[in-house]
């Protein structure tokens, strides 16, 4: 029995599937680690944007509050901070116009507030804005 003889014959291909099979894997592997990533990051945005909304929210009811019952948009706060579990860290910059018109058309002008509120959470690139418009009279 030679040896040498029957290495000579022997020509497969397990080296280059496997080698093949491993790459591709790895790609598999490679681009799931990517989606799952971008995925995280888009839940986090989300939620940030969750808040930035309601913390609009809550300053236009702050700032519809203030319009009514206080003295008009004197009364309205530029700004307000939360400092609550659901929204802390979190701001609401707030505008206030009124005009006075006649909205039922029997010659009695009432005043018509037009509030802006926008919510912002987060700092940097990891950021949300929102903004609600509301008018009341």
């Amino acid at each position: 029995m030679y040896p040498d003889q029957y290495w000579n014959r022997q020509r497969g291909a397990g080296l280059p599937i496997a080698l093949f099979i491993i790459t591709v894997l790895a790609l598999i592997v490679t681009s799931m680690a990517q989606q799952q990533e971008s995925t995280g990051a888009a839940v986090s945005q989300q939620i940030l944007s969750q808040r930035a909304f309601y913390a609009a929210e809550s300053g236009a009811q702050a700032a519809v509050t203030e319009a009514l019952y206080g003295s008009g948009c004197g009364s309205v706060p530029g700004s307000l901070s939360f400092t609550g579990r659901g929204l802390n860290g979190c701001s609401t910059s707030l505008s206030c116009s009124v005009v006075r018109a006649d909205i039922e058309g029997d010659a009695a002008d009432e005043d018509v507030y037009t509030l802006v509120s926008t919510g912002q959470c987060g700092v940097g690139t990891e950021q949300a804005t929102r903004e609600i418009e509301v008018r009341v009279r």
